[in-house]
């Protein structure tokens, strides 16, 4: 299992008070934007990617692609970084979004 996905069960596990607020935070904000979750999705890509957050970029890019954006439409969101976050960090978000899309590549690989 990842270190990411390992470090959130931890923090689940021993602040559970501060998880549930910050989740309720998080529906709260879904629940009363007029954006529709690939729209959300693909601009949080954008901000993990300019943040060069990698973790939440991978977390973020997975979360996109199972709200229906298509790995062409997670890329191109990476891609728009390049003017205004600055072309070196494009470039390493684009590097997590390829590690990413091979993952997912050899997890359905693997499902047939």
């Amino acid at each position: 299992m990842e270190n990411r996905k390992e470090n959130w069960k931890y923090f689940i596990t021993h602040y559970p008070k501060a998880h549930e607020a910050y989740t309720a935070f998080g529906k709260a904000l879904e629940e009363e934007t007029s954006l529709d979750k690939r729209t959300s999705a693909l601009i949080k890509v954008g901000i993990a990617a300019a943040s060069q957050y990698d973790y939440a970029l991978r977390s973020h890019i997975e979360k996109a692609l199972r709200a229906g954006c298509t790995p062409n439409e997670v890329e191109h969101a990476i891609l728009l970084t390049a003017t205004t976050a600055g072309f070196p960090r494009m470039m390493a978000a684009l590097l997590i979004f390829r590690e990413e899309v091979k993952k997912e590549e050899v997890k359905k690989e693997g499902e047939k």
